[in-house]
């Protein structure tokens, strides 16, 4: 009786659930490719749902959590404290994804000449690349209405929105409080809703990796096997290493904060979106003892300037092109596209193809590398979005700790409980 009802409890978690759907579309895409891809909609839509909840889920906790604190002034400390590690950690992806590339060469042997590559297949991410200045990118932040946010699901213009708010209902005073109350309680309703749509987290998993295998086949890794490879060994080193040191030295083990978020971990890797498990991570946060004020301020903020996978990818997308078309880089050329990616890499966040356009806009500042020579990396780049996603998530996970211990607002005996499975 006891091991029937094992059974049964076995089936009812989520990350089993997850991992049993992954491994159902991996067959179903190699086995039954034209039925696999007619299967995209069901994980775009799974992916729409948790997306169509995210900008009231951000604009609820922050607005609550600002609404409450009785110090304005801790906004703009704990922002900046945010943007310092975002930028520092960032840094450090782009450097090693530049150290491994030069190691590892992955794209040396190819030997593909540029003029036999075709400009028409990246026309489209060139063109967003050149139209993305710092001019641009800060009125983007502006939105057009109140409710444009909303519609359209930036989280940086949803993050403004709400820091405005926030403070408009705590310069009120008492008569605040209430309105603080009622969007504390419409953020209640909306993370209800959220663990309701999880339910269909197996289904679009399956859907999203039955079509990526269908479309592009197992046997389309091959030819570029060494990059695949080298982007998923790289993030692998800065996920063990930089992020195991840092978690580390906040108190707390990585290890047994990537078992807490095993849930989410799936759902990105099955959906390769780190914004399909947003809600799930703020909740979880809170669990572990982070106060709502900083979750709600800084896994927002991370989710578009913390991309450490985005990083690395880029650096290593970069030297991989210049390595396959025979490109020789100078140690400035390389400087300068690391200084570049710094900046370009939060440019645009948001944006759809962000990797893609972010890699265009770096690679334009170095006229000896083709621009053209993005298709070589056009056709793997969904197969490496799982990697970029999941190195994202545990960032701002990783981030959100420690940005919370700095401002003493970590519950530590909370977080040692959680974490140890005590509670």
């Amino acid at each position: 009786m006891s091991r029937q009802y094992s059974h049964r409890s076995l089936h009812r978690i989520l990350y089993v659930q997850v991992v049993a759907a992954i491994v159902a579309g991996v067959v179903v895409g190699h086995f039954w490719p034209g039925t696999a891809v007619a299967l995209k909609p069901i994980g775009d839509g799974f992916i729409k749902l948790i997306k169509m909840l995210v900008a009231p889920i951000v604009f609820c906790t922050i607005v609550h959590g600002i609404a409450g604190m009785r110090d304005l002034k801790k906004v703009g400390r704990v922002g900046g404290k945010a943007l310092l590690y975002f930028e520092v950690v960032s840094t450090a992806a782009l450097a090693i994804g530049l150290i491994v590339a030069n190691t590892l060469k992955p794209g040396a042997g190819f030997n593909v000449d540029p003029r036999t590559l075709d400009p028409g297949k990246v026309a489209e991410y060139t063109q967003r690349a050149h139209a993305t200045s710092l001019t641009n990118y800060v009125l983007d932040l502006i939105p057009a209405t109140v409710l444009d946010p909303f519609a359209h699901g930036d989280i940086l213009q949803v993050l403004l929105l709400g820091i405005l708010f926030g403070f408009a209902i705590s310069a009120l005073g008492d008569r605040g409080e209430r309105v603080a109350h009622g969007i504390e309680l419409a953020g209640k309703v909306v993370f209800a809703a959220v663990n309701i749509v999880m339910r269909l987290a197996p289904l679009g998993a399956f859907g999203a990796m039955a079509f990526t295998v269908g479309r592009y086949g197992l046997a389309s890794l091959l030819p570029m096997a060494r990059l695949i490879g080298s982007v998923y060994l790289t993030s692998a080193l800065f996920v063990l290493v930089v992020l195991g040191l840092i978690a580390r030295a906040a108190g707390f083990s990585l290890w047994r904060l990537l078992v807490f978020l095993r849930d989410e971990l799936l759902l990105v890797l099955g959906t390769s979106s780190s914004e399909s498990a947003l809600p799930r991570l703020m909740e979880k946060l809170e669990c572990l003892g982070c106060s709502k004020s900083v979750v709600g301020l800084v896994v927002p903020t991370g989710y578009s300037f913390n991309l450490d996978g985005t990083n690395i990818y880029m650096t290593m997308a970069a030297l991989f092109i210049a390595q396959a078309t025979n490109t020789p880089l100078t140690l400035t050329q390389q400087l300068t596209i690391l200084g570049v990616a710094m900046l370009t890499s939060k440019g645009a966040s948001g944006i759809t193809g962000a990797g893609f356009v972010t890699l265009a806009a770096t690679l334009a500042v170095v006229p000896a590398l083709p621009v053209a020579g993005m298709a070589l990396v056009l056709g793997i780049d969904r197969f490496m979005s799982e990697c970029r996603a999941l190195t994202n998530f545990v960032g701002n996970a990783v981030a959100t700790i420690v940005v919370s211990r700095w401002e003493g607002e970590l519950d530590r005996e909370q977080l040692t409980r959680v974490l140890a499975g005590k509670d």
